[in-house]
């Protein structure tokens, strides 16, 4: 196959993505749903995330989740009996989630709920090329992965409304620069909020709450776009 050829059906499957997430952007709109794509390397803290985020907020907010995993549902049964609506998707060899995915999980929503998170699959790459229809991209990076991740990645956080800098508790043990890391997130993702947190010891977790309060405020009393 020549490269030309092997281009001009890459350019056709983002077409056809794109497409779809259009649609599932339409579906969110008029259900006033705010949808954010949470994207990062496997291990780097998604699900313990949103672990304590349903726990701290599901009373006061209507959540779903919508978990890629390659293999097992193990994610999807740790986000269970939190009072949300929690869809696992495995993806067998393909490593991100794609519109038509989403558009599938979507629709098994009952009803589709304020907020809904996609954790998708533990990838730094081909995440951040695919759009789900989301409004809002997060993305994560552990002090285990070192400050280096943002300029190593760069489509990944330059395409992020925001960053969260996980497991701040371990920082010391893993000789993590947090000044290098704050510049290196500034310098490719320099519009993005940034959030220091710990899931472990709550450290930074009532910004990150706030935050998405706000924003589910926002759309819930506007129907408008972030």
């Amino acid at each position: 196959m020549t490269a030309t050829r092997t281009i001009e059906i890459h350019e056709a499957v983002l077409d056809k993505n794109r497409a779809i997430a259009e649609q599932n952007r339409a579906l969110l709109a008029t259900s006033n749903a705010l949808a954010i794509n949470l994207m990062s390397s496997p291990g780097s803290g998604k699900t313990s995330l949103l672990e304590r985020t349903l726990t701290e907020l599901s009373e006061a907010i209507s959540i779903g989740v919508i978990v890629g995993d390659l293999a097992t549902d193990n994610d999807g049964r740790r986000l269970g009996g939190r009072n949300a609506q929690v869809i696992q998707i495995t993806t067998g060899d393909i490593c991100h989630l794609d519109a038509s995915m989403v558009g599938t999980a979507l629709a098994s929503f009952d009803p589709v709920p304020n907020l809904v998170f996609i954790e998708n699959v533990g990838n730094m790459v081909c995440p951040a090329a695919f759009d789900l229809g989301e409004r809002v991209r997060v993305a994560l990076l552990s002090v285990t992965e070192g400050e280096d991740k943002p300029l190593k990645y760069p489509t990944l956080f330059r395409t992020a409304d925001a960053v969260i800098v996980t497991k701040l508790d371990i920082a010391e043990v893993c000789e993590f620069d947090a000044e290098a890391a704050r510049a290196n997130i500034v310098a490719t993702a320099p519009n993005a909020v940034t959030f220091w947190l710990s899931v472990r010891t709550g450290a930074g977790m009532e910004a990150w709450y706030q935050w998405l309060r706000d924003h589910v405020g926002e759309r819930t009393a506007h129907g408008d776009a972030i």
